[in-house]
């Protein structure tokens, strides 16, 4: 990775992510290329939120006069869900999945202004407990 002169522009902040200890990066100044950065303890990933826009087309509920989403007539679709959706073009933030823990700490200590103090390595290196798996299935013939 190459040297690069940037300005620290975030603060890390203690956050919970699916009610386990993590952190967050939140801009601090206008100029800050991100509007925020967090950390999934769970599966030890770093997203990073750019302030750049895409367009993309998003799946959301349709609405009646009061605002509530309308439910089917015909009972579920295919995909499980019983009310009406239609396909709308958005607006969204880029995102960026950061899996490496070098890479994590290097964009960490670029940007956060106190990434000398606040303790986000414990994070990074604490173990999270796995998510149980179902034992597999027998199969009888």
């Amino acid at each position: 990775m190459s040297k690069t002169s940037q300005e620290a522009s975030m603060l890390l902040i203690n956050s919970t992510w699916q009610d386990k200890p993590s952190f967050k990066m939140i801009p601090i100044t206008e100029n800050c290329p991100y509007t925020e950065c967090l950390y999934d303890p769970m599966s030890k990933v770093f997203v990073v939120i750019s302030k750049i826009t895409k367009t993309s087309l998003h799946m959301l509920p349709k609405l009646d006069e009061q605002g509530d989403p309308m439910v089917l007539k015909t009972g579920k679709r295919p995909n499980g869900k019983v009310i009406k959706e239609s396909r709308t073009t958005l607006e969204t933030f880029l995102e960026y999945y950061v899996e490496d823990r070098e890479d994590t700490v290097a964009i960490i200590n670029m940007f956060a202004i106190n990434a000398d103090t606040f303790k986000y390595i414990d994070v990074l290196d604490s173990k999270q407990e796995e998510v149980p798996q179902a034992p597999p299935s027998k199969i009888i013939l």
